[in-house]
This record gives C-alpha cells, structure tokens and sequence, in this order.
C-alpha cells in the first residue's frame, strides 16, 4: 500500500483487515470496519457494495470477531436516489441483526444530512434497532438535529466533522467546534440512548469523563472511539482505565481519499507518509 497509508488503512481485503481486527481485540479493543469507497454511478455498483457488506458481516460471524460495520450513505447509492440506499442500507441492517451485529450509518457533507436522517429515522420507525448514525458538532444544525433524535434513544456517534464546509452553515473557529462539542456529548449522555464520543482531543475526553462521574452515568451508557493509527496510546490507557474503546479500523482499495482526508485533518500526520514514500 502506497503513501504510507498501511498506517491509517489496515489493507485492501478484508482478510487482510481481519488480522488487524484481531490484533487490536487481543489488546482489549473493540472495533468497527469500514470498506473504503463513496459515491457509486449506477444501481448494479451499489448492489455489489452490498453484497461486500454482507461477505464481510458473515466474514466477521465466521471468525467470532467483536467488530461491528461503518458505511456511507453514497457507497449504496443515496446519489441515485433516496429509495435505492434504503433499500440496501436496510437490507445490510437486517443481515447484521441475523447475525447479532450492528451497522453505523456515516455522516458525509452537509448537503447529505437531512437525506440520512431520513433513513436512519424510517430505519428505527420500522423495528430496526441495531443501526445507528452520526452527527458533526462543526455544523451549527446539529444541536437541534440531536434533540429531534433523542425520543428514538439512538446509538450515536459524535464527530466534529471532517468536511469543509461554508462559514454560513458552520462553525469556523475550533474553539467553537470544541464547545458545540461538548454540548451535544453532554445532551446524548443525560438525555440520549448510548454515546460514541468520537475524538482524539485528550482535553474534551477527560472533561466528558468528569462529566459522567458528576451525573452518575455509568460507563455502558458510552464508549471512545478513535481511528486506526492515531493516539494508540491513549486508546490503550484509556481501556486500562476501565474504558470502552472503538478503533475505527477501514479497508479497502479505494484509500487514496480516506488517507488524504486524515492528512487535512491533522498535517502532522504527513510524516508517517513521507516516511512511506522515502520506503
């Protein structure tokens, strides 16, 4: 795997991931994987996404991993319409509860938000409860997109978003991402069904430590998750404190996207590629 992306991507098959997933289980970690890949040009690609979902649930039943799937809305074909990633978004859901598993529905850009909600709110007025979504703290909507979510009790991941979005929609400064942050954890933990507090940011985890201990919620209520070849150590110090902890684990050959996205996240991560490329 080029560009050093073996360190953020844990291979281009899901073989390949499943070593991975069971190395991080060994150590205590819960994972969830992801195929790489978005949007999708016709109806017969996403049914192929689909059907590499269902390969990957059944691979991860076979080999008794405690990995649940993240996917996007795109990669079944929300572009093509609405009904069509419904249609497979739901049939992946029922596969997975076939299976005792659970399936994460991704956020993408804010243009994608209300369709989403849409089906992950058909999804859960059906019976279907083992799916969950996310929500991005960076978008000025999504205070109130949690509170119209909260009389489902969801599995609910929060992110502060990876998309650049416009100043007219969302927030600009960091340190007003990092407060909308903080507010939408502290509405899902009193007031919502099970919080993934997705971050990497060691100031914002142990504030909404402290806020559990002062509100008496109790640590099955939540979980951590971070990604795959990031802060590695504060994943492991967190389980040594008692901690759930997610790994975001994805693979897949369409990475280029995945890793570039990382690196615009964080610039520093840039040398783990520099050292890829000079290998």
């Amino acid at each position: 795997m080029r560009l050093g992306a073996a360190r953020f991507v844990a291979g281009e098959t899901f073989d390949e991931c499943a070593v991975v997933l069971k190395s991080l289980s060994d150590k205590g970690l819960a994972t969830n994987t992801t195929l790489l890949g978005e949007g999708v040009a016709s109806e017969e690609y996403a049914s192929s996404v689909v059907a590499s979902y269902r390969t990957i649930l059944d691979g991860i039943a076979e080999r008794g991993l405690q990995t649940n799937v993240a996917l996007k809305l795109t990669h079944l074909g929300l572009d093509l319409g609405e009904d069509v990633a419904y249609r497979n978004v739901a049939d992946l859901v029922d596969h997975a509860a076939k299976l005792g598993n659970f399936v994460r529905i991704d956020m993408e850009e804010s243009g994608r938000v209300d369709p989403t909600l849409r089906i992950y709110r058909r999804l859960r007025e059906q019976g279907r409860d083992n799916v969950g979504t996310v929500l991005q703290s960076a978008l000025y909507r999504s205070e109130d997109d949690l509170r119209s979510l909260l009389e489902y009790h969801p599995n609910l991941r929060l992110v502060k978003g990876a998309y650049l979005e416009p100043a007219s929609i969302a927030y600009v400064k960091k340190a007003d991402v990092d407060a909308s942050y903080l507010s939408m954890a502290r509405l899902s933990l009193s007031d919502g069904g099970y919080t993934a507090i997705a971050t990497h940011d060691e100031k914002i985890i142990n504030e909404l430590i402290t806020y559990t201990y002062q509100n008496n919620i109790p640590a099955d209520r939540f979980e951590f998750q971070m990604l795959y070849g990031i802060s590695s150590q504060l994943q492991l110090s967190l389980v040594e404190r008692g901690y759930k902890v997610l790994v975001a684990t994805p693979f897949g050959p369409e990475w280029y996207f995945y890793l570039m996205r990382r690196l615009a996240e964080r610039p520093a991560n840039l040398l783990f590629v520099a050292r890829g490329v000079r290998r």
